[in-house]
């Protein structure tokens, strides 16, 4: 499966935008989908993950609350609805997908094979 991640942009604190993550080559309904994040300098992080069925979903903790991982697999298609923007939210976006992750792994980079090419999200103070 491939994945193009889209709609990051410049936003200012507060704001919101929404990331789509489209897949080709295979069925989304198949994957487990993930959203993880990379600011300058620093590791990559769990973000996001929304099960195959969309019956369940998991989030870091700096974003609970504020972020929305859904799906549309008719699409074949994750969105990540991002609201109350911060300046720390700043970072490249990727979006992942895994046929075999098991639930408690889902925010581990490790265990899903396919990556997006990722999106920047810049977050003004």
């Amino acid at each position: 499966v491939q994945l193009q991640a889209s709609g990051g942009g410049l936003v200012q604190a507060g704001g919101s935008l929404r990331l789509s993550c489209v897949a080709s080559g295979d069925s989304l309904r198949t994957y487990t989908t993930a959203w993880f994040r990379q600011a300058p300098g620093k590791e990559r992080d769990f973000v996001a993950a929304i099960k195959r069925s969309g019956g369940y979903a998991n989030y870091g903790e700096s974003v609970k609350g504020r972020f929305t991982i859904s799906r549309d697999n008719a699409k074949n298609t994750v969105y990540l609805q991002m609201n109350s923007l911060r300046p720390e939210d700043t970072a490249v976006y990727y979006c992942a997908a895994s046929s075999t992750v098991i639930q408690s792994a889902l925010a581990s980079q490790s265990a899903y094979a396919y990556w997006g090419q990722g999106t920047q999200v810049t977050v003004s103070s």
